[in-house]
């Protein structure tokens, strides 16, 4: 019995480490500096177990260390996804969509330009557009960053930034490669606004100044802050004016249309325009160029809560909502007006509804995106038909009517649909650690201030650089070059040889 006695409180000597590490609620982090130690002393003598003592008080010396967070391979392979859905939402994606909307003779032109724009734009970022996006700029934070992070100093495979929850954590060159590639489709899709007519070479030019000088302060202002372990670090002029923007609605969408709005009148008309015959070469392209932005829409989307939760898959949720209820708004409105249902109306009212979610994704409901998506649906519709022809410019492509429209519905409606007792999930308090209390008024006015900085921002930036690239380059090709078609005359290439 003596042997029994001993053999059992042996066993209870050697187990007893795992079983107060099973009712320890520290992190499991920590639980393996403990577990590790001791394993080889499992096999000592039970009076070797005294000496166990020390390796608890020496781990709690790094335990600091030990609980640095540490990115989680789902969040990291999940971002990884959404960055490359969003690269396939641009090219060919945005590409085809436009290409199929232009005539024939211009279908090269538009590819040529969003590839080459994206291209461009994701050169840059990487030397400084990232830095100046997304650093603290010191005196002039409110506005820009600075140069600290120039040609991606500092940001290497062992750095990691914080998530919209604290503690989660993924790489910076992840996030950093992630927001590049939302500039590069910001500043392409400006192309639309005066496709057709556009110089090549002007349209680069202004791409990187405009890049430069519109998207990088806007993206810092609506989107740098401290994080939510330095919640009440400066932060940006909008985000400090608490203007929600979950994925891009002013950053993106009203930021590009209202440059394309711009670059139209500057620009001007097409020759023809209002008499000639202008409609659409490929409607097939643009139906498969508008699949293609829906599903690079959930990378846009989703990924832009910057990790894998359940927010991520309310995103995601809302970003199908939307956009359907947003094409059968667009479609039976049409068919209501016109008689028929059409395909263009349709996928357009899709692209209207991803628009207007964009700002909202992460905090609305499902119902509250339903009806954002269908407010779109119509009022873009209005924007491409009565408005467009009300002010009397020639945006190729409607950017404006789609993308500006359904942006300042989306970013004020934001206001209104994160609203919990509208079924949104209000505005997290990182002081408080809790959703807090619900200001409509106040959130609504906050919109604004977001809305109105990127009319004016972007309106005139993009006013004072067109003119500047038309006094230095010119920004038109000459009248028989239009004529016969910018596929040849720009590219030296046909995108159809029958």
């Amino acid at each position: 019995m003596k042997k029994l006695f001993a053999s059992l409180g042996l066993m209870f000597a050697l187990l007893s480490p795992n079983l107060v590490l099973a009712e320890d609620p520290a992190p499991a982090a920590e639980a393996v500096v403990v577990e590790v130690a001791p394993a080889a002393e499992a096999a000592a003598p039970a009076e070797a177990a005294p000496a166990e003592v020390a390796p608890a008080a020496e781990a709690a010396a790094p335990a600091e260390e030990a609980a640095a967070p540490v990115p989680d391979k789902g969040d990291v392979t999940w971002m990884l996804i959404a960055t490359m859905v969003v690269v396939l939402m641009t090219i060919p994606g945005l590409a085809l969509f436009y290409g199929g909307l232009v005539r024939s003779k211009n279908m090269l032109s538009v590819l040529t330009q969003v590839f080459a724009v994206f291209c461009l734009i994701g050169i840059l970022w990487v030397i400084y557009g990232y830095s100046l996006a997304f650093t603290d700029g010191g005196g002039m934070n409110s506005f820009i960053g600075g140069l600290s992070k120039m040609f991606l100093a500092g940001v290497d495979t062992s750095v990691t930034v914080e998530t919209f929850s604290k503690g989660v954590v993924i790489p910076e060159m992840l996030f950093m490669v992630f927001q590049l590639t939302f500039a590069a489709i910001t500043t392409a899709l400006i192309v639309g606004g005066f496709a057709e007519r556009i110089k090549f070479s002007s349209l680069l030019v202004f791409s990187a100044l405009w890049f430069t000088f519109s998207y990088l302060p806007m993206a810092h202002m609506v989107w740098f802050w401290g994080g939510p372990s330095a919640f009440d670090a400066p932060a940006g002029f909008l985000f400090a004016k608490g203007a929600l923007d979950f994925a891009g609605g002013t950053v993106v969408h009203i930021n590009a249309a209202m440059a394309a709005l711009v670059g139209a009148y500057v620009i001007g008309k097409r020759i023809g325009y209002g008499k000639e015959a202008m409609a659409p070469h490929n409607l097939t392209f643009t139906m498969v160029g508008a699949g293609l932005l829906w599903f690079g829409w959930f990378g846009f989307n989703a990924g832009s809560n910057l990790e894998a939760n359940g927010t991520t898959v309310l995103a995601l949720l809302n970003t199908v909502l939307a956009a359907a209820a947003a094409a059968l708004a667009w479609m039976f409105t049409e068919w209501m007006i016109r008689g028929k249902p059409s395909m263009l109306g349709a996928a357009s009212g899709a692209v209207s509804g991803l628009v207007a979610i964009t700002p909202a994704a992460g905090f609305a409901g499902p119902m509250g995106a339903i009806v954002l998506g269908a407010v779109a649906g119509v009022a873009c519709l209005w924007g491409v038909t009565g408005l467009k022809r009300a002010l009397g410019y020639d945006d190729s492509l409607d950017v404006f009517g789609v993308h500006g429209i359904g942006g300042i519905i989306g970013a004020i409606g934001t206001g209104i649909v994160a609203n919990p007792a509208l079924g949104g999930s209000g505005v997290y308090d990182y002081a408080a650690g809790a959703v807090a209390e619900f200001n409509a008024t106040g959130q609504i006015i906050s919109q604004l201030w977001g809305v109105g900085t990127v009319i004016v921002w972007s309106g005139v930036v993009s006013f004072v650089l067109f003119k500047l690239v038309d006094l230095t380059m010119g920004l038109r090709v000459p009248e028989e070059q239009e004529r016969e078609g910018l596929d040849t005359a720009s590219h030296g290439e046909r995108a159809y040889t029958m």
